[in-house]
Parts: structure tokens; sequence; C-alpha cells
């Protein structure tokens, strides 16, 4: 898609492709505090240039469209979950998968915590720098262990029931398990006890009605995850030496982000330089 760059006014303006707030980009080896969230450690996994472009050269890369639907099942249900948290008492969901012991977990600062844009989970890694955040869906509370279960909603509309044993094996939601495994380190690390179990509440919405009549029925299912954060603390280092280096990394063979930024470079470079049949090596 195309994405036009506009005001707070909602007014075109000019786009400059590069970040304009200082606290958005890191100097490598600074003294000062960092925040790195988990969709950005989620970038680094997935290419370590488009990363290291975003957080330290500070590209700003082009936008994506706001998930409407998706925001307003998650704010319904966090209604929902709100009013068991109040009388602490089981959710629906709960009493019909058997998890009546479990109640939605009370804390003073559970809405900053489910704040990604400006606060959420946050973790100091180790005596570095570097301030880990993330924005959970929601917590809940074991009675009788009062050890805590992380849940991550999550929407979706496709025909038929959904697979709970094959759901996490699609390669399209192995970052649900990153996330997730993420969640639980920031956790861990700011001193709570967590159940082994976490869950996605996954909402599907069911295609194969016959009518819409303004309404839209769900099927929800709760799948179960034991998080890992065995893995994490190596990739954090990794990802720290990178934002500490001045050579920009190699590129994913499979980001589409590097491929395309390449060809279109190629092409306009062809056109400025017409006698020039070819470019020799990487642009970058």
């Amino acid at each position: 898609m195309i994405d036009l760059k506009r005001n707070s006014k909602k007014e075109l303006v000019i786009a400059q492709g590069l970040r304009t707030k200082s606290s958005s980009i890191y100097s490598p080896n600074q003294k000062g505090d960092f925040k790195i969230s988990r969709g950005k450690f989620f970038n680094f996994l997935c290419c370590k240039r488009c990363f290291y472009l975003d957080r330290i050269k500070g590209l700003e890369s082009p936008g994506l469209p706001g998930w409407s639907l998706n925001e307003t099942t998650d704010l319904l249900l966090k209604k929902e979950f709100d009013y068991c948290r109040e009388r602490q008492i089981p959710h629906r969901l709960f009493i019909s998968n058997n998890l009546d012991n479990l109640v939605p977990f009370y804390h003073d600062e559970l809405d900053n915590w489910r704040d990604s844009l400006h606060k959420g989970l946050t973790l100091r890694y180790k005596k570095t720098n570097i301030i880990l955040t993330g924005g959970i869906d929601d917590i809940w509370q074991n009675k009788i262990s009062k050890k805590l279960i992380i849940v991550d909603y999550k929407s979706q509309a496709k025909l038929g029931r959904l697979d709970k044993i094959n759901y996490l094996q699609d390669p399209y939601h192995e970052g649900y398990k990153i996330q997730m495994d993420f969640y639980a380190y920031l956790l861990l690390g700011m001193g709570f006890k967590l159940d082994a179990t976490s869950y996605f509440l996954v909402c599907n919405a069911k295609r194969d009605d016959e009518v819409f009549d303004k309404t839209l029925n769900f099927d929800e299912y709760l799948v179960p995850y034991f998080w890992n954060i065995n893995w994490i603390e190596n990739k954090l280092e990794e990802m720290i030496n990178v934002m500490n280096s001045k050579e920009i990394p190699q590129s994913n063979l499979s980001c589409k982000n590097c491929a395309y930024s390449e060809q279109y470079a190629k092409t306009i470079y062809k056109e400025i330089n017409p006698d020039k049949i070819e470019i020799q090596g990487s642009l970058f």
C-alpha cells in the first residue's frame, strides 16, 4: 500500500523518511537509557538490517493500517474481564473451560501495563541502559497457587472450527509465541510468579452464517501455551551488540522490505544513469 504522511490535523505534509524524535534513535554505546519495545525486539529477530536502520539510523518505514475490528474486540473483552476483576469472580470462559479456580488479576498498575504506546510492562535489562517494554492484553490469577497467567487476545475470521493443536504450529503464528515469551520474561524480571501455562484467547468470526443482519458472531477458544524464556537473553545480547556496532548488519534474505528497497533504488539509479548497465554489489 502507499502510505501518505499526515500531521495531527490529518493534513498532508512532506514525508522525510526520517524520524524526528531523538528518543526513538539510539547512538552506538550511548550512556542514556533507551527503550526497546516487544515489537522492536521482534523486528530485530526478523531482520537485523531493518531494525538497525530504524533504531540507529532513524529511518522511518511506511506505516500499516489500524486493525479497528481487532481493537474493538480487544476493548470489549477487556470490559468483560474488568467487570469480573472488580468483583473477583470467574469469567464465563473460565467456567465453560473448567478453569473456575481462575479470576482476572487485580493490580493498580494494570491499566499502565496494558498501555503499549506510552507505558506497558517495563524492565531494565540487567545493568544495561536498555529498558524493555511491552503492552499486555490481560493477566489472570490462579486463586490456589496465586501464580499469574499471561493472556493475549487474538481475533480472526476463518471458516470452520479452530484446531487448538495446530494453531501455534502455523509459521505465521510464530510471532505469537515470541510475544508471550517476552511478556513472561518481563513479568518474571519484575518479580512476579507465573503459571507455566499462558493462554491465547482466540475469537473467530463465523463466516458461515446465512446473514449479516448487523451482527458478527464469534466462536471463542482458549489455546494454551507453555512459555519459554530460555532463548531470550542470548538474543537480547545479540541485539545490543548490533545496536552498539557502527556497521549496518546483513539483511534477512527473505525480508521483502530490504528486497523492495534495493530494487527500487536500482531502478531509480538506472533511470538517472542510463549508461550504467548494472550496479556492482549491494547498494547497501
